[in-house]
């Protein structure tokens, strides 16, 4: 049973009270508004808390706004708004918490096959705009790359998917995965510019090595990659690393010392 908002001695319930009224507010269809409050004022204080959640998630998630139509895409916030317990108080951390949603939450048979993954996509780039990490001071010199210890950026995440997410548009809408993932590396240049990557595979495994193991030489991290490949020429694999590295190197994807 509802608690009144009142104890048996007739004092305020506050606790009672604020469930009430934030049941409503998250979810106005399935739980009644507080019978002690004008009925416009309630509908007021929820159009205010939805739209500062609605307004927030369109603008970190704005392709996978676009995709949606206003009935699908509000569907989809309410459906948050109703049942997510956000674990902070902050608005800037709803898109993580929208991500926690999708992940765990979210059961919807018309939801597009990629949501997740673009969803991520585009809470990457927010979070990487936002990290507190810094990005240490480029190495003038990277010819000599070889013998250098190498490091990911702190600023740098390599990234697998299902689908092509980076493509993914009102215009292409995939069904179906492809056979061959999509791997792409995300990173904040020195100008704090967030920029993505289409890399190769065996790229995103030295990537993926580089960000496990960190601080080796590099030669160390192709000669792993070289072997894991199985390349009846290893040195073809550890040439064509080495240029990889130099070029990511440039993009300060990896930190050169």
């Amino acid at each position: 049973m509802k608690s009144s908002g009142f104890t048996a001695g007739g004092a305020v319930d506050f606790a009672g009270k604020q469930q009430e009224f934030a049941a409503y507010i998250r979810d106005p269809e399935n739980n009644p508004a507080p019978a002690d409050v004008d009925g416009a004022r309630m509908a007021m204080y929820r159009a205010l808390f939805f739209n500062n959640v609605d307004g927030f998630l369109s603008a970190n998630f704005p392709v996978l706004r676009a995709i949606l139509d206003d009935t699908q895409w509000l569907a989809l916030v309410s459906d948050f708004f109703a049942k997510h317990a956000s674990m902070s108080p902050y608005f800037s951390d709803i898109p993580e918490e929208f991500l926690a949603y999708l992940q765990t939450e979210r059961d919807s048979q018309e939801d597009f096959p990629f949501l997740l993954e673009l969803a991520h996509y585009e809470w990457v780039e927010m979070a990487l705009s936002i990290s507190r990490e810094e990005l240490p001071a480029a190495k003038p010199d990277v010819e000599s790359l070889q013998n250098c210890t190498i490091s990911l950026s702190p600023v740098a995440w390599p990234l697998a998917y299902q689908y092509p997410v980076h493509k993914i548009a009102p215009a292409f809408l995939p069904q179906l995965a492809p056979e061959v993932p999509t791997f792409l590396v995300v990173y904040r240049n020195q100008e704090d510019e967030v920029n993505f990557i289409e890399i190769t595979p065996i790229t995103y495994r030295l990537l993926e090595i580089i960000q496990e193991q960190g601080n080796l030489k590099a030669n160390d991290y192709l000669q792993q990659v070289a072997q894991e490949s199985g390349h009846p020429d290893p040195g073809r694999i550890i040439a064509g690393g080495l240029q990889i590295l130099k070029e990511l190197a440039e993009k300060t994807v990896i930190v050169v010392s």
